[in-house]
């Protein structure tokens, strides 16, 4: 077992050494045998499109603009994609259903997952129009719903009712594999991310797609807070007009140590998850310029943040035992107000006692 685990190491490095010297356009990455899984960002522009394989099945979350409707079939076609067992449209805004449309037309798709409402525009009727005349019926899953997959299996956290903003009604899957995890966000914003918090799922992930193409929008001190993300990817166009992502949003995740990855500065993505560890076809660019503007030579925002006085004391000066700071959301505690993975603003200090009596883990970065 022991030299398989070896082998299987050894083949992993090798395609990561491929991918750095093949051009991404020729590069097929296979996750259909031992457990694997693997999470395509693919570059569309500005857009979202995420191709997941497992075990010998297809999942598609969002597919970009119709201007990049080519690109995304060819590059289904390149990693040996025929049928897409789930295509899940995350809304119905253009620049997350306008390839969808044509890979209905041009794969064979099972289900389509989508939320619940109605979208003013002709594209979101095509969609709907495509899918009945290929005798396919958008189902519309509900929060909490748990849907196997390849090696693993995705849930649903959002939308928790409709709203009359379309980005807060992006349905959002945590998509898990042995210990790994992923969650896709779409544009969902505060409000959505808010609703997700207060249901009190399981929130933790290692791969954070972040919301809204980085806007200011999203992606929420507390959002960070309750998925304490290990890795974060931000899918969106280079110089876009939005300017996504936005410094307020780069910013969080800068004070926090993100590591992240970016679209519009490196490519396609491609993470690939064995159950336990993940592993990805480069490093982390740790780019957190907003969009539009450079980074700086270390690759954080220039403003220089001081470590903020402790805001909240409970029992102070008791002699209670070692001493811990909790965030106003998560459940995870800190030796530190400032760790990174949580908004110091908000930290308040409790004993490592009663932390844990109330549920809280240690955090794993600083504890």
């Amino acid at each position: 077992m022991k030299k398989q685990n070896k082998l299987l190491s050894l083949l992993l490095s090798l395609f990561l050494l491929l991918f750095t010297l093949a051009p991404q356009s020729a590069l097929t990455v296979y996750a259909d045998e031992n457990g694997d899984m693997a999470v395509h960002f693919i570059d569309i522009g500005q857009g979202n499109a995420i191709l997941v394989q497992s075990g010998g099945q297809n999942l598609l979350y969002d597919g970009g603009d119709p201007s990049h409707a080519d690109l995304l079939i060819s590059y289904l076609q390149q990693q040996n994609v025929e049928t897409i067992d789930y295509m899940i449209a995350s809304h119905y805004d253009e620049d997350h259903i306008g390839g969808l449309v044509p890979c209905i037309d041009n794969f064979s798709v099972s289900n389509i997952f989508g939320p619940d409402y109605v979208h003013t525009s002709n594209l979101f009727n095509n969609f709907m129009n495509t899918a009945t005349a290929n005798a396919i019926i958008v189902q519309y899953p509900s929060v909490g719903e748990t849907f196997d997959f390849g090696t693993g299996s995705f849930t649903v956290l959002a939308p928790n009712g409709i709203s009359q903003n379309s980005n807060d009604n992006s349905l959002v899957i945590k998509l898990e594999n042995g210990s790994n995890s992923f969650i896709f966000t779409g544009d969902a914003e505060e409000t959505s991310e808010q609703d997700m918090i207060s249901t009190g799922m399981n929130l933790d992930c290692d791969v954070l797609s972040v919301g809204h193409h980085g806007s200011a929008s999203s992606t929420t001190w507390d959002f960070l807070a309750a998925t304490s993300p290990s890795y974060a990817v931000i899918s969106c166009g280079i110089d876009n007009q939005y300017h996504h992502p936005s410094a307020d949003t780069m910013g969080r995740l800068s004070d926090m140590e993100i590591p992240v990855f970016r679209t519009d500065k490196q490519g396609t993505i491609i993470a690939v998850s064995d159950g336990t560890n993940i592993t990805w076809s480069q490093e982390p660019c740790n780019d957190y310029s907003a969009g539009g503007s450079s980074a700086t030579s270390s690759g954080q925002n220039e403003t220089t943040v001081s470590d903020p006085a402790p805001a909240q004391t409970e029992n102070a000066g008791a002699d209670i035992g070692t001493m811990v700071w909790i965030p106003a959301t998560g459940k995870k505690y800190h030796s530190i107000p400032n760790c990174g993975r949580m908004n110091p603003d908000n930290a308040r200090q409790i004993s490592k006692s009663d932390a844990e009596a109330r549920g809280y883990d240690a955090c794993s970065k600083c504890w």
